[in-house]
């Protein structure tokens, strides 16, 4: 495989709390990224910067616009600071520093408090549209870097490199392999059966992926404000409709464009989860899409007396899709020279996997041995573990809101009563892994809390160092010598 090379590297800025990492002999290593999600765009972003030969490889035809919105905060503004992108993200998002949920009856029940979050990481949340992000991003990437209709059949390695290949019976060779490509991904499915072959792979792993839940998606054409004026406010309106006897929960999402994103979650119990191994979608789609829609219409919404339907009746029918959702924090994330990013906990999880492995990924010799590379994910997986194992616990913390068992009714009964003490301490958690890339030039934290700890960052710090102490004393010798 030929992959472009760029070699154009951001020169250091004076250092504000560290010094940006500029290495003048970047890794010779070649990556395959496969998946052009928000985790894989966001890692070649960071290797075009580095100077990192890389290639995308998706299996789509083209970068669909699909899916609803996420919330970004402070726990990547400094990643898109360092991209130059922050901005461009503001301007398309929308802040929110509280949400409401509501009952059917549109009754108002509870409200969390977001506000805090501006003092511990210095943004407030914000509301973006997904496409819109996924545009930004793509900007960052040359085109020329991105294969599109690429389906991954088998990836092997060995120590020489690794070698994929394509359901078009093409193949292609370099020395790193990234799988980006979401929760059914193939290279973690080819990672693991030659784990497996070893006897290396953790039984747990090797188990199905539990899901519990469907999510339908979607995102409306700009709205009339005078029909939805909550449109014209300055902030998100984050709003949560709770089902009553009914196993859903809806929830909508005002953006800087005068849309109202939408996602409604439909709870499965064990047999349903079981049953719907047969009709499995992974794909953001619209196809499987139109009965959910037809039994969701008549759900309430906060807003005018209206129902989702007026929402669906004003959303492009391929600006909805409906996907399952998947539970599981895989303990394996590489092998050799294969590596995984993403894996389903988020977006914002993904960008901090790919900035983390671009960090662990510049620290690389010129010509790595495949035991430097597995020592180098190694620490990505050491650095990021913890903290994607902490969003995943949240996650399972906020479906308790959604829920509808009994004891996701108490514990909402129990959420009134909550100190806003507490809920502020879970955003700190939330928000104070802010993580920056090595290699270039800093931004400084606006957090009034101190940013938790960023091991790849800190090795940057202390090499940097290291080379500077070998330079002056070779400088020293120099002068002592004439």
């Amino acid at each position: 495989m030929s992959i472009a090379s760029n070699r154009s590297m951001s020169s250091a800025s004076p250092s504000v709390e560290f010094t940006a990492c500029v290495n003048p002999n970047p890794t010779k290593a070649r990556v395959i990224i496969v998946g052009a999600g928000i985790g894989g765009l966001t890692l070649a972003a960071l290797l075009e910067r580095a100077g990192i030969e890389y290639q995308i490889f998706e299996r789509a035809a083209m970068v669909k616009p699909l899916g609803s919105a996420l919330s970004i905060g402070s726990n990547v503004m400094p990643l898109f600071k360092q991209l130059g992108i922050l901005d461009e993200i503001l301007a398309n998002a929308k802040p929110f520093s509280f949400s409401t949920g509501y009952n059917e009856q549109r009754e108002a029940t509870r409200t969390l408090d977001y506000s805090p979050a501006e003092t511990i990481g210095g943004y407030l949340p914000h509301i973006i549209s997904r496409p819109i992000l996924v545009d930004i991003l793509l900007k960052l990437v040359p085109a020329s870097k991105i294969t599109f209709s690429k389906k991954i059949l088998s990836c092997k390695q060995d120590d020489e490199g690794v070698t994929i290949a394509c359901s078009d019976n093409s193949a292609y060779q370099a020395d790193i392999i990234v799988g980006a490509d979401g929760a059914y991904s193939g290279v973690r499915q080819n990672l693991y059966k030659q784990l497996l072959a070893k006897g290396q792979l953790p039984k747990s792993d090797n188990a199905d992926l539990p899901f519990n839940s469907t999510c339908l998606v979607g995102q409306t054409r700009p709205l009339d404000p005078e029909v939805f004026k909550h449109l014209s406010d300055s902030h998100t309106w984050f709003e949560t409709i709770i089902g009553e006897n009914k196993p859903y929960a809806w929830i909508t999402f005002t953006t800087k464009f005068n849309t109202i994103c939408w996602m409604v979650l439909q709870h499965l119990d064990e047999v349903s989860s079981k049953e719907s191994d047969t009709f499995r979608n992974t794909e953001w789609g619209p196809e499987a899409a139109e009965t959910m829609c037809k039994q969701v219409r008549d759900f309430p919404i906060p807003r005018n007396g209206m129902t989702l339907g007026d929402l669906i009746d004003n959303t492009p029918k391929e600006y909805i899709s409906k996907v399952m959702l998947e539970e599981k924090l895989f303990d394996t994330w590489y092998g050799g020279r294969m590596v995984l990013l993403g894996d389903g906990l988020g977006a914002v999880s993904a960008m901090q996997d790919a900035v983390t492995l671009a960090n662990c990924l510049y620290e690389l010799s010129e010509y790595p041995t495949t035991d430097e590379i597995a020592k180098a994910f190694k620490h990505y997986q050491t650095e990021r573990y913890p903290l994607a194992k902490s969003a995943y616990d949240t996650s399972h913390r906020l479906a308790m809101v959604v829920g509808q068992s009994w004891y996701n009714d108490v514990f909402r009964a129990l959420m009134k009563w909550m100190p806003k003490s507490l809920f502020t301490r879970s955003l700190s958690v939330m928000y104070s892994y802010r993580p920056q890339a090595s290699f270039l030039p800093p931004v400084k934290d606006l957090g009034m809390i101190k940013p938790a700890p960023q091991a790849s960052l800190a090795r940057a710090r202390a090499n940097a160092a290291a080379r500077a102490s070998r330079a002056s004393s070779r400088r020293a010798s120099s002068a002592q010598a004439i």
